[in-house]
């Protein structure tokens, strides 16, 4: 799997965890010179307190558009720091 933004492969992957129809991919597989940290959280009911970064690719900035979770709960501990992808950014094989 890839996930693509503006143009650049920011993530690839052939070991995603898909779940609730949303490819997690491993922390390793992200290209993290397009990744800013942010402030942004959400919580989920049973994943836990989700962080977010925004991506950053050829002068543009897509806010809190790549989420994780540093710290699941146990029902979600196989997609720590695993990331995922919206607003925007495309995945695809």
């Amino acid at each position: 799997m890839k996930a693509i933004w503006n143009g650049e492969i920011i993530a690839e992957s052939e070991d995603t965890i898909v779940i609730e129809g949303n490819h997690y991919f491993p922390p390793q597989s992200i290209n993290t010179s397009y990744f800013e940290a942010s402030d942004y959280h959400t919580h989920c009911p049973w994943k836990g307190k989700a962080s977010y970064y925004t991506i950053s690719v050829g002068g543009k900035k897509n806010e809190n558009a790549a989420w994780y979770y540093p710290d699941p709960k146990p029902s979600a501990e196989e997609i720590k720091d695993y990331v995922a992808f919206w607003k925007g950014v495309e995945v695809n094989d």
